[in-house]
């Protein structure tokens, strides 16, 4: 791994964040959230682009302080080009753009996707990175894939969710049970209180390795809908259970998949990624299969799961020491393929 110092900027969504690496050593890894996407129960993109545009300057600053790195010592500038919200895309991508042609660096485009599996190689991630070939589980609030990695840029996506993406199931069952966006996090914190066993939702039959999360979120609905007819103070009376069991569910339906992949492809070497990874039960899930089915198992630092720029810094790095640069002419993109 070079030497070389690298600035990345990741704006794909609600979170500002500007970080520097050395290597692959995380140097400086700063955000700013935007709370107020809260009084919405979702993130609103017109108001996420405006945030980006208040918080890019102090975030990126901040960030060099932090590492203790003038911005003439940096070799080049990594962005995030998509997929994700365009007016946020937007602000990353022209910021970044500038920066790079006043301080006569190369640009270097991220696919945030990529970025989500490629933290796992950042020093400080796992006690030891991934062996290729490996299976990753990426699961947020936007995407839910399983993605057999085969090399640092050679990945293909062998199963996804066809509607929700799991995060999403997440946030849209807590608005059900009249929870803060986000509500992955809250469930995830009162189902440690709860029975997992408790109620029994339905699960989908797909095929392949394909997911679809809008039917435990329809079996969820009409289930309450129900149950509150006939005491109107269900949820409240039976939240921890049914966030546990909601929880559960979910979990189950994403280990199944991945479970079947990897004996199917006789594959060990197994990591999640996405900002779902931070689930408590998912992490058990695959401590316990390390255990009962010998896989290794690779899950990241709290801080790398989330929307972070450390791993568009990370991605940016591999790439610089490939000499793919981006043209000045590049754009933001909402999709972009894997």
């Amino acid at each position: 791994m070079s030497d070389s110092i690298i600035l990345g900027i990741e704006s794909s969504c609600d979170d500002t964040s500007a970080a520097i690496i050395k290597g692959n050593c995380i140097l400086s890894n700063i955000a700013a959230n935007q709370a107020i996407h809260k009084e919405y129960g979702g993130v609103v993109p017109e108001l996420a682009s405006r945030a980006h545009q208040q918080n890019i300057i102090p975030v990126v600053e901040k960030s060099f302080t932090k590492a203790n790195i003038q911005q003439n010592a940096i070799s080049a500038i990594g962005f995030t080009r998509g997929p994700g919200l365009l007016g946020s895309l937007l602000v990353g991508t022209s910021f970044a753009k500038s920066l790079a042609m006043s301080l006569n660096v190369p640009l270097i485009e991220v696919n945030h996707l990529q970025a989500h599996i490629l933290a796992h190689f950042i020093d400080d991630a796992n006690p030891m990175p991934p062996q290729f070939p490996f299976l990753c589980l990426t699961v947020s609030g936007g995407h839910t894939m399983i993605v057999l990695v085969k090399d640092y840029f050679d990945m293909e996506i062998i199963g996804k969710t066809i509607d929700d993406a799991a995060g999403e199931a997440f946030d849209k069952i807590g608005k059900i049970f009249d929870l803060d966006y986000p509500a992955g996090p809250i469930i995830d914190r009162l189902a440690k209180e709860g029975n997992p066993d408790a109620f029994t939702f339905n699960k989908p039959r797909m095929e392949n390795y394909d997911y679809s999360f809008s039917g435990i979120k329809t079996s969820v609905l009409y289930y309450i809908q129900k149950e509150v007819r006939k005491n109107p103070d269900f949820v409240k009376e039976n939240l921890n259970d049914l966030c546990a069991s909601v929880q559960r569910t979910i979990i189950e339906i994403l280990m199944a998949k991945l479970e079947k992949a990897a004996k199917e492809l006789n594959i060990k070497e197994v990591a999640i990624a996405g900002g779902v990874s931070a689930n408590s039960a998912l992490r058990k899930a695959m401590q316990d299969n390390h255990e009962k089915l010998g896989w290794n198992i690779y899950i990241p630092k709290f801080e790398y799961t989330t929307d972070n720029a450390a791993m568009i810094a990370m991605v940016a790095q591999l790439k610089y020491e490939r000499g793919e640069f981006t043209d000045m002419k590049t754009s933001a993109t909402a999709k972009y393929d894997l």
